[in-house]
């Protein structure tokens, strides 16, 4: 199969499955087992281009000129292979968790969610494989609008408000910000095409490039820098898929891939390391990183602490690219693998405790390990990730970061990353440890309906969480993917060497 049918079909698969899940809708059998085939066939047809891109080979699909220079155009490089893989290999068991917690929760508008989940994931292959601005910034504003259906899947008033601030501050940033840097790119360069160096050195003069490149880094309102960061914790109204979606498969990796890709490709790491024209960004990335720790220290709800976790570390791969070191946009391009495996494992975990124990507040979860041990081991294994210590996939993202820091003489930010370590262990673990260690508190509330901590207020189902002694976990398809993020989190510690041979080129601009 040519280079070209392989970038076209696995973008196809996911449209595909959208249909079919439509067609489907009147048999939830038959809609989430199409579902379920079109990520195995995805994830199949993306592998397959891996060893063309690890042998050198930039496979490229041109399908319009949209205007003289300007085409819709893709290229698959180093950066887009990885968040191919990530996007395309988590929604697999993103899927299956979705159908037993959508079940097990007995989520109305299932069709609905399927069929929207699955043009995001059309769309984020679509980023990830953009070989210019102009295609980068099309399938940005498709992945917008396709997953805002999503964040107000309950309908519910909380779920439209979150909505509002979600399609507000990305649509807003990046017509506003990021369709205004590739303009100006345009003029000053006549090309808005990735190359490896940049296309501005030369272009710009030196007052320009830190203007340009903050128009690009608040543009890209998904990479949820701060202050436009608002949109990400307002949408945990939304299922608990919907989240995995947001904060590891797609959406917020969306945001800092093009941010680290733009680094890359647009300004080229020579053009930032003159005159330490990305500077106040590293400043501004370790800012978010600890303000938004600092911040999950307080949250009890645990969707909430963990969206806040999510700002921080989103935080990480701004500063790899701000760095502008090999090093750092190495570590910043193993982040988006480490991080989402991480976090997709916490918020599995997150969801399976609602469905279960109807559960959402921390200060509620004492002695929930005991009941649910499966899943709050994998809550440990996937907490340990996301603080960076080994054997787990984080502690490789973080060493290639520090030593970015180290290698442009930027020792302060090391600091800021062992840091901002000490505060994960701050908001994590002290869920595991009242999970395990602490006595259970008697049900008092037994029978309570617990949508309104969920859904900000909305009370839909007013299930009763199942009570009494012995293990008492969520549903196998819930139970199932969560064990398959927390062996991932492992996995990718000993594997992380080709993740780094994948993406050593983006370090020497080959």
């Amino acid at each position: 199969m040519s280079d070209g049918q392989l970038i076209a079909l696995s973008m196809l698969w996911p449209a595909l499955a959208a249909v079919a899940v439509a067609l489907l809708g009147r048999a939830p059998n038959l809609r989430d087992g199409a579902s379920s085939v079109a990520t195995l066939l995805t994830f199949g047809t993306v592998v397959q281009l891996v060893p063309r891109v690890n042998s050198g080979a930039r496979p490229s699909l041109t399908l319009m000129e949209v205007m003289p220079g300007v085409s819709l155009h893709f290229e698959v490089e180093p950066l887009g292979m990885v968040y191919a893989l990530v996007a395309s290999g988590l929604w697999i068991i993103t899927a299956l968790y979705a159908v037993g917690y959508m079940r097990g929760h007995h989520e109305e508008n299932q069709t609905r969610f399927f069929f929207f989940f699955a043009l995001a994931i059309s769309a984020a292959l679509g980023i990830a494989y953009a070989g210019n601005l102009f295609t980068l910034f099309l399938f940005y504003e498709v992945l917008t609008f396709s997953t805002f259906p999503l964040v107000t899947h309950h309908g519910t008033d909380a779920a439209k408000r979150a909505g509002r601030v979600y399609l507000g501050i990305l649509v807003s940033t990046s017509v506003g910000f990021l369709l205004l840097a590739v303009l100006w790119t345009y003029f000053a360069s006549g090309t808005l095409d990735f190359r490896p160096g940049g296309i501005l050195a030369g272009k710009l003069d030196g007052a320009e490039v830190p203007i340009l490149l903050g128009l690009y880094a608040f543009g890209t309102g998904k990479a949820a820098l701060m202050p436009f960061h608002r949109w990400l914790p307002a949408a945990m109204v939304a299922p608990t898929p919907v989240s995995a979606l947001l904060h590891a498969v797609a959406v917020v990796k969306a945001g800092v891939f093009s941010v680290l890709k733009i680094v890359v490709y647009v300004f080229g790491l020579e053009l930032l390391q003159e005159g330490q024209a990305s500077l106040w960004l590293m400043y501004v990335a370790a800012g978010t990183i600890l303000i938004s720790s600092v911040v999950a220290l307080t949250k009890d709800n645990l969707k909430a602490r963990l969206a806040y976790s999510t700002i921080s570390q989103l935080a990480y791969i701004v500063l790899g690219a701000a760095l502008a070191t090999g090093a750092g946009v190495i570590g910043g391009g193993m982040h988006i693998a480490m991080h989402a495996v991480g976090k997709i494992t916490l918020f599995f975990c997150a969801g399976a405790i609602y469905v279960a124990a109807h559960k959402t507040e921390i200060s509620t979860m004492n002695g929930i390990g005991r009941r649910m041990p499966f899943t709050m081991g994998a809550f440990l294994i996937g907490s340990l990730s996301i603080i960076g210590l080994p054997p787990l996939g984080g502690s490789w993202s973080k060493w290639y970061l520090a030593l970015g820091a180290a290698e442009g003489h930027n020792e302060i930010f090391i600091l800021v990353l062992m840091l901002s370590s000490l505060l994960s262990i701050g908001y994590l673990m002290p869920v595991v440890v009242r999970a395990f260690f602490y006595e259970p508190e008697p049900d008092a509330h037994h029978g309570e309906h617990a949508e309104h901590a969920e859904h900000g207020g909305h009370d839909e189902h007013g299930h009763h969480a199942e009570h009494g002694e012995g293990m008492h976990e969520a549903p196998f398809l819930c139970v199932a993917p969560i064990c398959a993020a927390a062996v991932g989190c492992v996995a990718l510690f000993f594997t992380s060497q080709y993740l780094h041979a994948l993406l050593l080129p983006i370090a020497g601009g080959q």
